[in-house]
């Protein structure tokens, strides 16, 4: 272990490695030291609901051309005897697990502001599985594996803070129930972990500016800030304005490389935090310098005209 690679000799799992946060948190876990499992369900020849190019395979390849250690394994989340083999892959193989990272959100099936005597029931439950159940599913496969060795640490991704998701109905029934649901099984987790040393974290990022997103709203990492300055105070403008407070997945993933590595992480046990708060604590930035503060700026929009992006720009 040296200050470089704190985390050299831990073994993670990131589920939802695919693209976005999860693909982030893998390369920064294995960029701080892990040997890194990756996983998710999109292959080159069966690509998942989403449709995108991006796969796991993909995200070991660029671990590996950064040096680090991954392994790519084809998992979906939603099979218990394809999650509980790959615990026991790990177990076989180490005989330990140190960190477990939950990122698989199920975006793909939402339907926004859609009653729930109108909304899809196989959608709305497709949401629920797979934003979710993924979740319960692999932390009930993993942890007995976790606890073997104290200091654990399970990271639950999931949308919006504690205090944002108590005060704030997200759109629909099903994203409201399965987002904040996240959230609880990581302060749950975290109390049955306590008596083993370990840890559970719930996280989230501010609006995130993934490869999905920017698609989404038809704009680069290089058009992005303009195009959402020009489009305030426009009704459903695409990107929204409040798309000027976004950030990228590297933001999160520093976050949750610095508490893996932190050996005084158990402060953060049951606790939700977001990537903004993780930034200030332990002095990161996002990958331009800046630390935007994406739900404070968005709580601001939403109860005064003319908010402004509070930023701490470092650049």
């Amino acid at each position: 272990m040296t200050e470089t690679t704190p985390l050299h000799g831990r073994i993670a799992l990131v589920t939802g490695a695919t693209r976005g946060a999860g693909r982030a948190i893998a390369r920064e876990l294995a960029a701080g030291g892990a040997e890194v499992y990756c996983t998710g369900r999109s292959t080159t020849a069966a690509p998942s609901d989403y449709g995108r190019p991006e796969t796991v395979a993909e995200t070991a390849e660029l671990i590996r051309a950064d040096g680090g250690t991954a392994h790519a394994v084809t998992v979906d989340h939603r099979d218990r005897a394809q999650v509980r083999t790959l615990i026991e892959r790990i177990d076989a193989t180490h005989g330990h697990l140190d960190v477990l990272v939950n990122d698989i959100g199920g975006e793909a099936y939402v339907e926004f502001d859609t009653p729930l005597w109108e909304y899809d029931w196989d959608e709305g439950m497709r949401l629920f599985e797979t934003g979710f159940l993924t979740h319960l599913l692999t932390s009930h496969a993993a942890l007995g594996l976790l606890v073997r060795h104290r200091g654990g640490l399970v990271v639950e991704v999931t949308d919006g803070t504690r205090a944002y998701n108590a005060a704030h109905f997200r759109s629909t029934v099903f994203l409201d129930v399965t987002k904040t649901a996240v959230d609880r099984l990581a302060y749950a987790q975290g109390h049955e972990l306590a008596p083993y040393g370990g840890t559970a974290v719930s996280v989230t990022p501010g609006w995130l500016r993934s490869e999905m997103m920017l698609e989404h709203f038809g704009v680069t990492e290089e058009t992005w800030r303009a195009a959402a300055e020009a489009n305030r105070g426009r009704e459903d403008a695409l990107p929204p304005y409040a798309f000027a407070i976004s950030e990228t997945p590297a933001l999160l993933a520093r976050g949750v490389r610095a508490l893996a590595s932190d050996p005084d992480r158990h402060r953060w046990n049951t606790q939700s935090v977001s990537s903004f708060e993780l930034g200030r604590h332990y002095g990161l930035t996002d990958a331009d310098g800046s630390l935007p503060d994406s739900w404070s700026f968005i709580e601001a929009l939403e109860s005064a005209q003319g908010a402004e992006p509070e930023v701490d720009d470092h650049r």
